[in-house]
This record gives C-alpha cells, sequence and structure tokens, in this order.
C-alpha cells in the first residue's frame, strides 16, 4: 500500500500473515466504545472519537489487504444528535478533517468513497465535501467505503418504501409487484453486496439500527475491544470466526455441502 502511516502500518505489522478460509465480501462495523475508551483516560469524550480516527484508517488498510470488497461503518446514527452539543459540534468538525485529511491517501488506494444516510441535515461545507470526495473517487474499485452519518435502519427503510410508493403513484410499478426484489434498488446500499459480516465493537450486543433490511442473513460478531483499540489482530479475529460458520441461508446443512 502506498504511504501508510505508523498507526496503519503497526496495525499491519500485528497481523497474522495468512487467513485460512472464506473472506467476507463486505464488513459492517458499529464503531463503539471511543467515550469509554476516553473516560477511561480522564479525558474528554471527543478526545476518543479522534483516536477512533486512526482505527478507521487501520482498518481500512487492514480491509484492503484482506481483500475485503466493501467497508461500511456507522460514524453517526439518526439517534446521535441527542447526544450534548459540544460533542455534535465537535464529531461535525472531526468529519470534515478527516474528509480533508485521508482523501487523497484513500483515492491513490483505490478506494471509493460515499456518505449514506439523511445528508440533508449536515451543514452546506460538510455536505459539499462530502458530495466531492463521492464524485472524486467514483470510479474507484479496490474497495467501496460507505460511511454511514445521520443514518438509521428504519430511515432507510421507510425512505425506500416512500420511493416505491412514488413509483407506483408514477405508473412504474404496481402494487402487486412489490417484493423484496423490487424493493431492494430503493436502499443506499443497493449496488453491494449484502453484509456477509457485522462486527460490533465496544462490548455491547445489539445491532443499534444499523442496516436492518440488509443484515437478514449477516454473520454477527461482538468484540470486547474498544473501538479506538481495535487492531487487525482483533479484525482478523472476527474474519477466522466468519470463515468457520457455516451459511445456510434457511437451507440444511446437507443442501449447502451439495452446492
Amino acid at each position: 500500500m502506498a504511504r501508510l502511516t505508523a498507526t496503519a502500518k503497526e496495525f499491519l505489522l500485528s497481523a497474522p500473515v495468512e487467513l485460512e478460509g472464506r473472506i467476507p465480501r463486505h464488513v459492517a462495523i458499529v464503531m463503539d466504545g471511543n467515550g469509554r475508551w476516553a473516560k477511561a483516560r480522564h479525558r474528554p469524550r471527543t478526545m476518543g472519537h479522534q483516536a477512533g480516527l486512526k482505527a478507521v484508517r487501520a482498518s481500512v488498510e487492514h480491509g484492503l489487504k484482506r481483500g475485503i470488497g466493501a467497508l461500511t461503518l456507522f460514524a453517526f446514527s439518526s439517534e446521535n444528535w441527542e447526544r450534548p452539543a459540544r460533542e455534535v459540534q465537535r464529531l461535525m468538525e472531526l468529519f470534515l478533517t478527516a474528509i480533508e485529511r485521508e482523501l487523497d491517501q484513500l483515492h491513490e488506494n483505490g478506494v471509493r468513497v460515499r456518505f449514506i444516510g439523511d445528508l440533508n441535515a449536515f451543514a452546506p461545507e460538510l455536505r459539499d465535501a462530502m458530495d466531492q470526495a463521492a464524485l472524486r473517487t467514483s470510479a474507484n474499485r479496490a474497495l467501496q467505503l460507505s460511511i454511514a452519518v445521520n443514518y438509521g435502519g428504519r430511515w432507510d427503510i421507510v425512505n425506500a418504501a416512500r420511493q416505491a410508493a412514488q413509483a407506483v403513484q408514477a405508473g412504474l410499478l404496481e402494487v402487486a409487484e412489490i417484493t423484496p426484489e423490487s424493493l431492494a434498488p430503493f436502499f443506499v446500499l443497493s449496488d453491494v453486496d449484502e453484509p456477509d459480516l457485522f462486527i460490533r465493537t465496544g462490548g455491547e450486543q445489539r445491532i443499534s439500527n444499523f442496516l436492518l433490511w440488509q443484515m437478514a442473513y449477516t454473520e454477527l460478531y461482538f468484540s470486547d475491544v474498544l473501538w479506538p483499540d481495535f487492531a487487525a489482530d482483533e479484525f482478523d479475529r472476527a474474519l477466522a470466526e466468519f470463515s468457520r460458520r457455516e451459511r445456510r441461508f434457511g437451507k440444511t446443512s446437507e443442501q449447502v455441502r451439495k452446492c
């Protein structure tokens, strides 16, 4: 990889050389634990979010190294607006700074960047930076990095249903034709394989309104590691666990083995 940061180098050097078994095409991550990481060090929560950016950078590098095709990160939920105003403001500043600092290297490494969620809630400067990042990297194919901001799984489902209703109203779709398959193109990640593996750091065991539609058959992995400390060894533990699981999608084990 070109111009790896010191953090990313440490992250990669700590990883096993090879993994046996299947590698997920798409990994979705809830990056939890920034606030607790900072509290344990008697620092403000915003310091934890700053430290979490390093883990984001290193995780993208590792995803590229492992040949993962898509990585979707839950950065800011539609419920996070309820957090203290100072923390929210700092998060907005971090989003903008991260785009400005990281985009060149992401682009050089073939990463396609986009932001998913209700972007209309953000300030014009930040929204423009998101749009420009997506436009600049739109032709890249090494890894698709989707950052979920002001996103909620229920919002995604309602938004898809609303678009389907508009298609019916316009005569482009019949009510009887609405199926999971016909509704799928209206979701924000419609052009990406559904997540094979979901990782949540920080010890909590819930999905927190993240990709509710898309994760119907996703393998779930919960890690006690706080997000700023999430490194290659823990990422690889999740990948190794995924490779050991039998994914049946409603079939029997015997049917799966015959495929």
